[in-house]
């Protein structure tokens, strides 16, 4: 029997199907075998259904095929084997109009050919069946997609944990309702959980997994077999340090490949972190910050001497870590915060950032160390002005200018004094720059800031009555502007 060419969807268990009260089916000949299930329903009144058929079908016919004379002969053997040469899961056979009953010599080459035979009462439609199949279909999706996500969850929670290799393969197990197993480079099983299964299951798992681990062009990522009656699959992980994860589970849900493929994902990243040099440098630049050491002290173990700091954000959905995570891969750079509704990355100076789809950017000037307080300043001012103006991506320009022929003390302390009745607002003092910046637009600011253009209004007249100037005077908007681009 070939194997069907199976949709997107679960299939649906023959049982299901007959314990629909509305449609008042009954099996009459063929196993009830709580195992079998149908993947569609199809209608044909062709004598010999098997080019139409792909397999996994419950077959609905009236009969108008039979000829009157088919009851003597091998007729109905014939056609039975062929729905069963054609991988058809079930026959359903309505009565009326053509037939009051169901033809005994189908009923017996139905039992013969172990193919289940279903009667459609009168009052139940051909299209009524199809219709019932794909809510039953459309049931068990929404189910698997429950299953998967509740997996995706567990799995991802146990890969926080202080054990995480061990209780993702354990989690993992469970889900599968078998056994997960880590091979290291040299094709040595270094840790397991779930059901045990017998030593010619490991052995061929083992192998299995010798079939996807890197060694050369064209090597697959992923495999799968069975042994004994045993699913086995195998996904390489993606650190490329040789690392494979082994699947052994009794059956094959449809959702049991996304669930081990994020779990493949999540072992990835535990076997493939602190593999790298890099991944270790990250890690020990980290714990050197927390422990108080000064940001140009670490900062060569992260491999750069200037850097950039890009503001992102997404007008679509508010991002979340595998976003975030995608944003840093896009840009070059692992360092990535998350941090509300704003994604920061630093990134190393020769990796000059482009625009993102879907993402909004504002990048910094190229900084030591020393500077990247500032550089973060300096991005988010930039993606203010992106999001402003509508832009996909605005640097801060490094172009030297008239603030350079002043001296930094000078230029702050003239800062200070012009702006020290507002300096106790952030909310004033943002609200300026950000209006100098966009030329008075009220409606740009407030698209910038997220705050209604009235309250724009509001506070830069109230920089105006502190400030006591006249804000559409073009020389006090450029003295401002000096005096609040000083740190």
């Amino acid at each position: 029997m070939p194997d069907p060419a199976v949709p997107p969807t679960p299939p649906v268990p023959l049982a299901s199907l007959l314990a629909r009260e509305d449609l008042a089916l009954q099996q009459i000949a063929g196993p009830s075998d709580p195992d079998i299930v149908i993947h569609w329903a199809h209608t044909s009144e062709m004598a010999d259904p098997y080019p139409y058929l792909l397999g996994g079908e419950l077959l609905l016919t009236a009969g108008v095929h039979i000829p009157d004379a088919a009851g003597s002969g091998t007729y109905f053997d014939d056609y039975v084997s062929r729905i069963v040469a054609a991988g058809g899961a079930a026959l359903g056979f309505g009565l009326a109009p053509v037939h009051d009953t169901v033809p005994r010599a189908l009923v017996v080459a139905c039992d013969a050919y172990e193919l289940p035979l279903i009667e459609v009462p009168p009052q139940t439609t051909f299209s009524g069946v199809a219709r019932a199949v794909w809510q039953l279909m459309a049931q068990a999706r929404l189910a698997e997609l429950r299953r998967v996500t509740e997996a995706q969850q567990s799995l991802a929670s146990a890969a926080s944990r202080p054990d995480p290799v061990p209780s993702v393969l354990r989690q993992l197990g469970q889900r599968v309702a078998g056994r997960a197993a880590l091979y290291g480079p040299d094709g040595v099983e270094i840790a397991s959980a779930g059901r045990p299964v017998p030593a010619h299951v490991r052995e061929a798992l083992a192998e299995l997994a010798e079939v996807v681990r890197p060694s050369g062009p064209g090597t697959p990522t992923s495999a799968t077999d069975t042994a004994a009656g045993t699913h086995l699959a195998a996904y390489a992980l993606g650190a490329g340090q040789g690392f494979v994860l082994g699947v052994a589970a009794p059956r094959r849900e449809p959702g049991d490949h996304t669930i081990a493929s994020v779990a493949a994902v999540l072992l990835s990243l535990l076997t493939g972190e602190h593999q790298s040099g890099s991944g270790a440098a990250r890690s020990s630049a980290l714990v050197r910050l927390l422990l108080g050491a000064p940001p140009a002290d670490v900062a060569a173990l992260l491999g750069a001497e200037r850097w950039l700091v890009v503001h992102a954000r997404t007008d679509a959905q508010v991002p979340d870590a595998m976003a975030a995570s995608a944003l840093g891969a896009a840009l070059g750079s692992p360092l990535v915060d998350l941090a509300d509704d704003v994604v920061r990355v630093l990134v190393p100076a020769g990796r000059e950032p482009a625009a993102q789809p879907g993402w909004t950017l504002g990048v910094s000037a190229a900084v030591a160390p020393s500077g990247w307080p500032s550089a973060d300043t300096q991005a988010a001012r930039a993606l203010a002005r992106a999001r402003a103006t509508r832009s996909a991506l605005v640097r801060h320009g490094e172009r030297a200018g008239l603030a350079d022929l002043v001296s930094a003390d000078e230029a702050t302390a003239h800062a200070r004094t012009l702006l020290a009745p507002i300096a106790g607002t952030p909310a004033l003092t943002e609200t300026l720059r950000t209006w100098l910046s966009l030329h008075g637009s009220w409606d740009r600011t407030a698209v910038a800031m997220s705050v209604h253009r009235n309250t724009v209004r509001g506070r830069v007249a109230r920089c105006a009555a502190l400030l006591g100037t006249d804000l559409d005077d073009p020389d006090v908007r450029m003295e401002l502007w000096f005096a609040l681009r000083q740190p």
